[in-house]
């Protein structure tokens, strides 16, 4: 066989098609590697394997060789928090659902089925989405296959880890805080969010067959081991919502330029109110470098005019305040005294969340507005924002502090509250524009994630073909988990 685990999802599709390998002989070496590989690791914790292999069977006998779907004979994974017909809805491991089991498809798990994808389980995330890492009461917790000792990062964690280890080719998450581009960073991953409309937003717990209009910046997207393989997954699973599609198509344009030295790439500055790993910002400095080597026009240039705190403000602001939804008035007043004691801006900005009125609200989303028709204005300017996907490469497990409920990193010698993590993936969820994270290189410990993945921010929709050009193995190269690369 001429693919490995690590091989290119595009790479199995060639050889599927070929007739090189058959699906289920694809789907079982999968398979086989989730039950050798997956116990110190804990990524995949709902397995449906004999249904993948009658899916796996059905596609061997249906292809045709001509105008078979793009994804037709494929394994994959899902991340926990999308709804599968047939398998449990626990909306990362909460126990009071522990017994619920989906009775219809996400919209974008429906998607990639009539793409002929076959689903051979679900992946690990924190309860509700709602953390940095992906651990809970039903399941457990997920561990880096960089090194264990490590979080792949939340909510994707599951979905990252597995990609990391070779145990899934592709895979599906959801991102309203960094939950794709994150834990794509830590595991040295590509992840893509997706314009805020690009595709369907619901079937992704917490929301339910519907989305909630009210309920803004949460987005699904792709995660992969390459940059075409991204875009591969990408074309398969975007498009309007049942019933949207007869108003409107997707239809993205062209990126503007074709070769790497006519972009024209911002560096986002260093923030002293914002701590930054020197590892990051060191590489941020490296990529700045080589992009204008290769010929590309690349400045440092703040896209706010100064105005982050209050742009990294408003995106708290609005995040907090849906997350507060079902939370009594009371005890959300209580969260809010706690937040605000600190005297810190960003979790005053959180407190603000907890409380709002009505008002409030709108009046964040006018704000918002009038930043999103800057930042409108800025792409005029520049393709691309070459910026950290967050403060921190992947940390130890970590709990909660038992003093005063926060959890705590260290950066640079001293000590950060982990509010800290959201501004840098709020670049791109306030805004509504899309972010691709994507691996650079090695930490001086061996982690995948140097840079912490820098995400872009292009101009447009998402011209992932624009990412692809110069976000290509010219300038990645990574190897897998050095404790999985004898399991090839």
């Amino acid at each position: 066989m001429s693919i490995d685990p690590f091989s290119s999802a595009a790479g199995m599709l060639r050889a599927l098609s070929e007739r090189e390998i058959s699906s289920v002989e694809l789907t079982r070496f999968h398979i086989d590697r989730i039950e050798r590989l997956d116990g110190p690791i804990n990524a995949v914790v709902v397995r449906d394997f004999d249904r993948a292999l009658d899916s796996a069977r059905e596609a061997d006998a249906g292809r045709t060789g001509h105008c078979d779907p793009p994804l037709l004979g494929l394994p994959m994974t899902v991340k926990d928090a999308f709804f599968v017909e047939g398998l449990p809805a626990t909306g990362g491991g909460i126990p009071e659902r522990a017994g619920i089991v989906a009775s219809w498809d996400a919209p974008f798990v429906t998607a990639i089925k009539r793409g002929g994808g076959i689903i051979v389980g679900k992946t690990n995330m924190p309860p509700y989405a709602a953390d940095h890492q992906s651990a809970n009461p039903l399941y457990g917790r997920t561990s880096n296959p960089w090194d264990l000792n490590r979080t792949p990062g939340g909510s994707s964690g599951g979905a990252a880890a597995a990609l990391a280890a070779g145990m899934t080719p592709l895979e599906i998450g959801g991102d309203q805080a960094g939950s794709i581009r994150v834990p794509s960073a830590y595991c040295g991953l590509f992840g893509h969010k997706t314009s805020e409309t690009a595709g369907p937003r619901s079937g992704h717990f917490p929301s339910g067959r519907l989305p909630n209009a009210a309920f803004a910046m949460a987005t699904q997207g792709p995660l992969a081991r390459s940059a075409a393989d991204l875009k591969l997954l990408f074309d398969a699973m975007v498009g309007p919502l049942p019933g949207e599609d007869v108003a409107w198509r997707l239809d993205l344009p062209a990126a503007r330029a074709g070769n790497l030295s006519d972009f024209r790439i911002a560096i986002m500055p260093r923030f002293d109110w914002l701590p930054l790993d020197d590892e990051i910002a060191a590489s941020l400095e490296e990529w700045a470098d080589k992009l204008a080597r290769a010929g590309a026009a690349v400045q440092v240039v703040d896209p706010f005019n100064g105005e982050f705190p209050e742009y990294s403000e408003t995106y708290l602001r609005i995040l907090f305040s849906q997350a507060s939804g079902e939370v009594p008035p009371d005890v959300a007043a209580g969260i809010a005294r706690g937040l605000r004691s600190t005297g810190d801006r960003l979790l005053t900005a959180a407190a603000d969340g907890w409380v709002a009125r009505v008002g409030d609200y709108l009046s964040w989303f006018d704000r918002r507005e009038t930043f999103r028709a800057e930042l409108r204005g800025f792409f005029n300017d520049w393709d691309v924002l070459l910026a950290p996907c967050t403060v921190t490469n992947a940390f130890t497990h970590s709990e909660w502090n038992d003093d005063d409920g926060f959890r705590y990193l260290e950066i640079n010698g001293g000590t950060v509250n982990t509010i800290n993590l959201f501004p840098y993936p709020g670049l791109c969820s306030l805004s509504g524009h899309p972010g691709t994270a994507f691996p650079a290189g090695q930490t001086r410990g061996g982690l995948a994630d140097r840079i912490a993945g820098h995400r872009t921010l292009s101009r447009g929709p998402d011209d992932v073909a624009l990412h692809r050009d110069w976000l290509s193995e010219e300038f990645v190269s990574l190897s897998p988990p050095p404790e999985f690369m004898d399991e090839r």
